[in-house]
């Protein structure tokens, strides 16, 4: 069956044009004659069946249906570039490993302990990339990934690695932190990630605190847990955060805990494995390995 897919010089010549409103600057960006160019986009807007481009002595504007397409096509040239530089970083004897991970964990536990199992592991070339909470396709194809245990990832299995605990931080130099002291939380700016809007009245009703904020939902809101701890360490609030997260920060004295109490498991991280690639070496050391270093203990 033939496929409805333009030439890849196509869409570079289109991406130019579009991006510089002008043939004559695409032409020169990809070292092409003018004629080419128009050569190109003309061939383009024939095969689609749509015009892309209002043209004008003052040079190119996008249709509406041109906007859209742009859009569209450069995601798909960006992967395409991609995978084929992927490709060719590729060494000899080399495997390659994709894992997809939750930000928390990849930034504050599994990037900074890699170097580690890599030293074990010299053939084994590694790319660690966000994975979603929801997968709905295999692209891209990750060989393994580190998520909350109710993630979706279509025809993965799911083994629990490590429960989550969260604890309460503040600067030791923050305004507020004499009131911390004495347990009074009413006045103090609360940091709040966003998925998470809950999680201070879960800890507060927890923690059995009599001095709450009236209003636990208030203040300030991130969508990253490295932005809150960031925020927390120059004093913008009291930080609610996974106790690995902020492992460093406590140990350097950089931020200190607000409160003894440990918000119990919530979420609970996990090792998703396609079902293809249950078996793989490469796989199995990765398992392995996290859970040597993540003995999983169920509450």
């Amino acid at each position: 069956m033939a496929r409805h897919i333009p030439s890849t010089r196509s869409l570079l010549v289109f991406q130019a044009a579009a991006r510089h409103q002008s043939v004559s600057k695409a032409a020169e960006e990809l070292c092409l004659t003018h004629s080419a160019v128009s050569q190109q986009l003309r061939q383009l807007e024939n095969q689609l069946g749509v015009a892309l481009f209002q043209r004008s002595a003052r040079g190119l504007t996008l249709t509406e249906s041109g906007r859209m397409y742009r859009e569209r096509v450069a995601d798909d040239l960006q992967r395409l570039e991609t995978h084929t530089l992927e490709l060719m970083a590729c060494r000899a004897g080399e495997t390659s490993l994709l894992i997809g991970c939750v930000p928390v964990f990849a930034e504050r536990w599994l990037v900074p302990r890699l170097g580690g199992w890599l030293a074990r592991h010299p053939d084994i070339s590694v790319q660690v990339r966000v994975f979603p909470t929801g997968l709905h396709s295999m692209e891209p194809a990750y060989d393994a990934a580190i998520q909350y245990q109710d993630a979706v990832w279509p025809g993965a299995s799911a083994e629990p690695l490590m429960v989550e605990e969260c604890v309460a931080v503040c600067a030791p130099a923050a305004p507020f932190r004499a009131r911390l002291k004495r347990g009074d939380f009413r006045q103090v700016p609360l940091l709040h990630l966003n998925t998470r809007p809950q999680g201070w009245q879960q800890w507060f009703g927890q923690a059995g605190i009599a001095l709450a904020p009236a209003n636990s939902l208030a203040g300030h809101r991130f969508d990253l847990f490295s932005m809150i701890v960031e925020a927390a360490r120059g004093g913008a609030g009291a930080a609610l955060v996974p106790r690995f997260s902020v492992e460093r920060e406590l140990a350097r004295g950089e931020l200190e805990l607000a409160h003894r109490h440990v918000l119990a498991a919530s979420q609970t991280y996990s090792l998703f494995v396609p079902g293809h690639k249950k078996d793989t070496a490469v796989v199995a050391a990765l398992r392995s390995w996290l859970r040597t270093e993540l003995p999983y203990s169920p509450r």
